[in-house]
């Protein structure tokens, strides 16, 4: 299948850079955008051809697909700066509510029945689309267990729009994975840090789809 839309990632801290390298791995082009534009231009030149180096608000306008990879807090304030740029694309979420602890652990820093994607999608501009992806995962799976054979391991997401489902579950293939949605965004939780469908949560581990499949049977009315 031919990929049309431009995908940029925001922000190239672990996660994002993650979803970068597994992206030049299957020669999807995108956009690799950080504040620190040095960072995206030396970090694109070892992605290589598929990867081009930009600054924010470039990225932001130039996309039909926008990855958020930056830390929780920071989504609604970014969605709020570039709000008129953000009109009709579809963002992709991979953001995890959580901080440190002083056990050394982290803890949710929202309530503990609130998920990430329905607070960031309240604060979506006009007919922009989100969708919780790409966050299911730790950076350090997400580049170990991409392009597995002969079996693909698996990547949840949820959106309310099932108009995007094809270019979410496209974008997902094309980062190694086997897509499957959870259902609408009041799933999000389930598929963020200490959800039962993330590899810090219940889950405890990558699964391929028939494994994920059992997971979630009887649970919700997934889509696979």
């Amino acid at each position: 299948m031919a990929n049309t839309s431009t995908v940029a990632i925001i922000g190239l801290g672990n996660i994002g850079q993650a979803v970068a390298y597994n992206l030049s791995q299957s020669d999807r082009p995108f956009i690799a955008a950080d504040r620190n534009v040095e960072k995206a231009k030396q970090l694109a030149a070892r992605w290589g051809t598929p990867a081009q180096a930009s600054d924010i608000p470039s990225a932001v306008k130039k996309a039909n697909i926008v990855v958020l990879s930056i830390p929780f807090g920071a989504i609604a304030g970014f969605i709020k700066k570039y709000a008129e740029a953000l009109q009709g694309k579809i963002m992709i979420d991979p953001s995890n509510p959580i901080a440190p602890d002083e056990n050394g652990g982290f803890r949710k820093v929202i309530g503990e029945k609130e998920s990430a994607g329905e607070l960031n999608a309240a604060s979506l501009p006009k007919d922009a689309r989100l969708a919780k992806a790409l966050g299911t995962l730790g950076a350090a799976s997400l580049t170990g267990a991409a392009f597995q054979k002969p079996t693909k391991e698996v990547l949840f997401y949820a959106t309310d729009d099932n108009n995007i489902n094809q270019s979410v579950e496209q974008l997902i293939k094309d980062t190694g994975f086997d897509p499957v949605r959870v259902g609408a965004l009041n799933q999000s939780i389930r598929i963020e840090v200490f959800g039962d469908l993330h590899e810090f949560g219940a889950l405890g581990k990558t699964v391929t789809l028939s494994e994920a499949k059992e997971k979630i049977s009887g649970k919700t009315k997934a889509i696979l």
